[in-house]
């Protein structure tokens, strides 16, 4: 309904149809029913993109590219070549890591498909001439064949950086008390206390180095993409009492958390905060509990520095428990108010305790 109705509105304003479908297709890709959608989908995506090939190869004109091939060449590396540029640009502004941002930039290099519909419609405006739409046309289609060659790039200008794939296997996985998505350095310490208090977790990590060097160590860890529903499903997901989020990207957290809450509402959802921002960010999607990464080693660290230089240990603790509290009081002032509030709470100059002094006698005795 959505969909229709936004192609009826686009084509009663003038526009193509096409326009107000993708534009519709943009909005529920970012609404909480993507998942669901995605899956709705996933039988018909076979078709539809033989379709659109089909299409695509029956608007090609071979005359074309054969009359401007010296344009065409020149055309489209210059084309691909500044797209890839400024999905990495906003990859990394994004937070992206270079091997990540390098690899979207190359995937997505290629001209998009809705050119062919902005072409079309331009040629029946009145805009193009055939003759342009058809050079139009044949840039973006011969950018969409050399994609394929493209991405073959990243692996070889990222050699230190390759990730080995295993197959996704969760056999003997089993239904565990625990689901943990991530087996870094956060995620093993949480994993070895679970163990000992006797709990069942199933763990589940995209590097393929990380889990041979936890083997090592006897620990059981299944490859497998944690953003992906059949993966989590496969894994036991749905059968865990407590879904354990440690991965160590803050977009990485947010989209698993997201499609957890989705799909598994009645989950209960702990979550490894990267900063105080994703904390409150993550409070605001509703998981029942979350701590930033560095908070209580740096709490720790600061009481264990302050006991060096000579103080009672029980008055250390008691300032790390205040300003525990403050953090939280903070949050919870931040939540409401923004980012800037709670700056009262900040200690950001040395506190002096203020000197005893014995009183005075009074004068009448």
């Amino acid at each position: 309904f959505v969909v229709l109705g936004a192609a009826t509105l686009m084509d009663i304003a003038g526009f193509s149809m096409a326009m107000g479908a993708f534009l519709a297709g943009v909005m529920l890709a970012e609404s909480s029913y993507r998942h669901e959608l995605q899956a709705d989908i996933e039988p018909f995506r076979g078709i539809l993109l033989g379709l659109f090939f089909m299409a695509v190869g029956l608007s090609f004109r071979i005359n074309v590219v054969l009359d401007n091939w010296l344009l065409i060449l020149l055309a489209v590396p210059v084309l691909m070549a500044t797209k890839s540029a400024v999905v990495y640009g906003l990859c990394r502004v994004a937070g992206s890591s270079h091997s990540d941002a390098l690899s979207q930039a190359f995937l997505l290099s290629q001209g998009g498909e809705f050119g062919f519909v902005l072409f079309t419609t331009a040629a029946a405006s009145g805009i193009f001439d055939a003759s342009t739409t058809s050079l139009l046309i044949a840039i973006v289609t011969v950018s969409m064949a050399l994609t394929p060659f493209v991405c073959m790039l990243p692996p070889l200008l990222l050699k230190n950086d390759d990730q080995e794939e295993l197959d996704e296997d969760f056999e003997g996985a089993e239904d565990a008390e625990v689901f943990m998505i991530g087996f870094s350095r956060f995620g093993q310490v949480v994993a070895q206390i679970l163990l000992a208090g006797g709990r069942s977790v199933t763990v589940i990590d995209q590097s393929a180095d990380r889990i041979r060097q936890a083997s090592r160590f006897g620990f059981r860890i299944y490859f497998g993409d944690g953003t992906r529903k059949d993966v989590l499903e496969a894994g036991g997901i749905a059968k865990a009492k407590i879904i354990a989020v440690c991965t160590n990207k803050r977009e990485i957290t947010d989209q698993i958390v997201d499609m957890v809450q989705v799909e598994y509402p009645e989950a209960r959802v702990y979550a490894r905060s990267y900063d105080r921002v994703h904390t409150l960010a993550l409070r605001q999607r509703g998981v029942e509990y979350e701590i930033r990464e560095t908070i209580e080693s740096a709490i720790t660290f600061g009481r264990k520095t302050l006991e060096g230089l000579g103080m009672d240990e029980a008055q250390a603790t008691a300032i790390a428990d205040d300003i525990r509290k403050r953090d939280e009081a903070r949050l919870q002032l931040q939540a409401v108010e923004g980012i800037a509030a709670g700056r009262e709470l900040i200690y950001s100059r040395p506190m002096q305790p203020e000197p005893l002094v014995k009183p005075k006698k009074d004068a009448a005795e």
